[in-house]
């Protein structure tokens, strides 16, 4: 094999430039798997030094199925990047595996890739190729028994990849149409109204305690009695609550009705919202 061939054959596996595969070689006398672990190293020096940039582009990948379902936030510099083949391949891999281990990130970083190297070492070597910052962000696993997921995909830009994702878990003995067509409508109101929770109770007592704060701060300087402060910081707080549980909400696609009526006039008894997660770019 010519020099030429060597350096053309190395490009094509590490995505290096041409001058950096030539050096390569000719500090590895020719050894092509020398050459690859030179460029390895040299590639991990880049990355670090890559990594101290801001990377709040990217992509979410959903995988799984209606029974176990995952989403994965994979970040970039660029959108330019985010749109990348290379890059894409290597996510939609990546969110097989996030899904086979259940969103473990420790366990994420340690599994083999079809290469028959880490995610930690591909991830590196994409950090060279691409020449930004990538970083494994935000990760879920939604799995509940005698339930079914459904999920939505926001902006897509290929495939499983999109810029905002949502599962939803509903837990029903009943298998119909309209089961599936309020999942997958469901799906689509969480993306578009952001819930916090699933209801009032569930939201976290340190969410409720920055409101009041907000409440009270901004009602300090308004001029009202303490009891009518008291009244109006109560009502701010009960329509906070009512805003962002999602069975209190407002219904998308019917503004005039909550989630709950639309879950009522449905019929279906033991028809149940198990669980939900909503993850955007950016957020």
């Amino acid at each position: 094999m010519s020099n030429l061939e060597k350096i053309k054959q190395l490009r094509q596996l590490t995505g290096a430039g041409f001058k950096d595969c030539n050096n390569a070689l000719e500090d590895s006398n020719g050894d092509l798997d020398k050459a690859i672990e030179i460029l390895r190293i040299k590639g991990i020096s880049k990355a670090s030094k890559k990594m101290s940039r801001v990377a709040n582009e990217g992509v979410i990948a959903i995988s799984g199925n209606d029974k176990k379902s995952s989403v994965l936030e994979v970040n970039c510099e660029t959108d330019f990047v985010a749109k990348n083949q290379d890059f894409i391949n290597f996510v939609k891999e990546l969110s097989e595996i996030n899904n086979s281990v259940n969103s473990d990130q420790e366990k994420l970083n340690k599994s083999e890739m079809k290469n028959k190297k880490s995610v930690e070492e591909n991830l590196v070597s994409m950090i060279a190729k691409i020449g930004e910052k990538i970083t494994l962000g935000r990760s879920k696993t939604l799995s509940n028994e005698n339930s079914k997921n459904f999920t939505y995909k926001h902006s897509v830009i290929k495939d499983n990849l999109s810029k905002l994702a949502v599962i939803v878990s509903l837990s029903t003995n009943e298998k119909s149409d309209k089961i599936d067509l309020f999942g997958k409508q469901l799906s689509m109101h969480i993306a578009a109204s952001n819930p916090i929770s699933i209801n009032s109770e569930q939201i976290k007592k340190e969410i409720i305690e920055k409101e009041q704060d907000l409440i009270a701060e901004e009602l300090k300087n308004s001029g009202k009695s303490e009891d009518i402060a008291k009244k109006i910081s109560l009502g701010k707080i009960n329509k906070f609550k009512e805003e962002n549980s999602l069975i209190t909400q407002q219904w998308v696609m019917e503004p005039k009705k909550k989630v709950k009526d639309i879950i009522e006039e449905l019929k279906i008894k033991d028809l149940k919202i198990v669980d939900f997660y909503r993850i955007k770019i950016g957020d």
